[in-house]
């Protein structure tokens, strides 16, 4: 029986059974019952710099093949989001180009892609609201131009310049304007980003959430949905309670992602209309799982979505697991065990952000969960590394 050896955190070891890999099938069809985005990240060239500080020098082979995959299992890209190191790692030339050849692939693939809006190619730390605006458009009509769907990041730029939510509703208000297809806004919590501390002009999400849903009812026709990423279900489920018809929420939950996604949050019932679609970095992790529980939700079968989907979420509890914003290492680490990468490396040297034991509990959720996609080659990969840093494997 194949094992896989896991290192704890006092240095000991244990093994355990490797599971086959899971029954999942890629659809057939598109899925119908829930519209889901994975979130994914760029991989480096292996000969790259990959040190802190330097450009993003992209293996543009692995990171479209990587694209083409989630296309495959009937899943949309979100890219150039946080998840794809945006202010960790990648600059301002890198995600102009990765926007372009993503959508490019999208068309190519006749998969579904929205990219990430936001205000960082300024490379001032503090500029004015009226800057705020100019940057937010520009990026906006490069999103347009190569047709790629707009989702506006929280900008730590009006982060600083704003002063109370009149200012988040103006600038908001000024560049939805601007817009020529419907954008979906992202509400990125402290726990990805503690620059955004105080987004929409208050500390409570209670408060905060009023002024989101102010900007959504000033601005009619002009937003197609909202990502929550706040890690705080019940603030999605409120905001989602109050969205008007034709507004999708996205969770970005990756904590609480099943429930909230099957529309079986505390005081609903399996099947309740009232339910959030996707977009995930965690969905980047476990593709062919995800992809097999919506399946099963577009079959109807409720209870063989919480068989599949459930065990994922210890997985990417892991993953996300604090300080959150270095989730993108367990993201890329699982891309590597999966065999989409080459070699365990990051944009800025990010792949050394977690420690051993932190990957290798990462390789026994996913291992339970069955979202190894290769399991030989993954007990390969992770001995190796093991080995490599001093541990019989």
């Amino acid at each position: 029986m194949a094992t896989l050896r896991l290192l704890h955190p006092t240095g000991a070891t244990t093994d355990v059974a490797l599971n086959d890999v899971g029954a999942c099938t890629r659809p057939t069809a598109p899925l119908r019952s829930r519209v889901a985005y994975a979130a994914a990240h760029v991989v480096p060239k292996v000969h790259a710099d990959n040190t802190p500080g330097q450009p993003a020098d992209i293996d543009w082979d692995a990171t479209l093949a990587f694209r083409r995959n989630v296309f495959s299992w009937g899943l949309g890209v979100a890219d150039a989001m946080d998840t794809a190191q945006r202010n960790m790692g990648l600059d301002a030339a890198a995600t102009r180009e990765l926007i372009a050849r993503s959508a490019e692939v999208a068309r190519e693939e006749g998969g579904s892609v929205v990219v990430g809006v936001n205000t960082d190619h300024i490379a001032e730390s503090e500029i004015s609201l009226d800057q705020v605006i100019t940057a937010y458009t520009e990026q906006l009509h490069f999103a347009e131009e190569h047709g790629a769907g707009p989702v506006l990041m929280a900008s730590r730029h009006l982060a600083r310049a704003a002063t109370d939510a009149a200012d988040y509703r103006r600038v908001y208000r000024e560049v939805l304007s601007r817009a020529t297809t419907p954008v979906v806004l992202h509400w990125l919590g402290t726990a990805f980003d503690p620059a955004l501390a105080g987004y929409f002009g208050a500390d409570g999400w209670q408060e905060a959430s009023e002024v989101l849903l102010q900007i959504i009812a000033e601005n009619p026709g002009k937003i197609a949905g909202v990502k929550m990423s706040l890690l705080n279900a019940e603030s999605e489920i409120s905001v989602r309670a109050r969205l008007p018809e034709g507004v999708r929420m996205f969770t970005g939950d990756d904590f609480n992602y099943v429930r909230l996604i099957g529309g079986t949050a505390e005081g609903m019932t399996p099947g309740d209309d009232m339910h959030s679609d996707a977009l995930l970095g965690a969905f980047a992790a476990i593709t062919p799982v995800a992809s097999a529980a919506i399946q099963a939700l577009d079959a109807g079968d409720q209870e063989e979505y919480l068989r599949i989907l459930g065990p994922t979420e210890a997985l990417s509890r892991q993953v996300f697991a604090a300080p959150t914003f270095y989730y993108k290492t367990g993201v890329a680490f699982l891309a590597w065990l999966n065999g989409h990468q080459p070699a365990f490396q990051m944009v800025g040297g990010l792949h050394s952000a977690r420690s051993l034991p932190h990957l290798s509990r990462i390789v026994e959720l996913a291992n339970t969960s069955l979202a190894l996609e290769q399991p030989d080659l993954a007990q390969q990969r992770w001995h190796r590394m093991l080995r490599v840093n001093g541990v019989d494997a």
